[in-house]
């Protein structure tokens, strides 16, 4: 197992297990940037954390099931299953909330971290929003 590997294990584990922000924070370089579907380009350590926070209020019970995983050269690739209960608000790109529905979702996603000197200097999730957003009640019902 290489230095990227281990460095998304460890960030997977901070992030499901008891949530670790300070964990988090150690794992990214400080000009680190994100990739997200639903925040676009997040920008340095301090908010990338802050993404996290986020979540991981929104989902205090999150758990992750590793359908594949994989590292190429720097790049650690995993793909699989996030699920947890939507138990904390859920933060909107207004800077709004929606408060907390209290459904599971089950959500598979993938996400690629390129690490450099123990650091992850570029990571990229990738999940479908309507399907997280359809498991928590939150879309519109279709007309009959």
């Amino acid at each position: 197992m290489g230095q990227a590997r281990e460095v998304m294990d460890r960030l997977t584990e901070a992030l499901t297990s008891t949530p670790d922000l300070k964990a988090i924070a150690e794992l990214y370089a400080a000009d680190a940037v994100a990739v997200t579907p639903d925040a676009g380009e997040v920008h340095g350590r301090d908010n990338i954390v802050d993404y996290w926070r986020q979540m991981t209020d929104a989902v205090t019970d999150a758990s992750y099931e590793s359908v594949y995983a994989a590292e190429v050269g720097d790049t650690a690739i995993d793909e699989g299953f996030y699920s947890g209960t939507n138990t904390g608000p859920l933060p909107l790109p207004s800077g709004e909330s929606l408060p907390a529905t209290g459904k599971s979702v089950r959500i598979r996603g993938c996400d690629f971290a390129t690490v450099e000197d123990g650091r992850i200097v570029s990571y990229r999730l990738y999940f479908d929003q309507m399907d997280f957003l359809g498991q928590l009640g939150l879309l519109p019902e279709e007309a009959p």
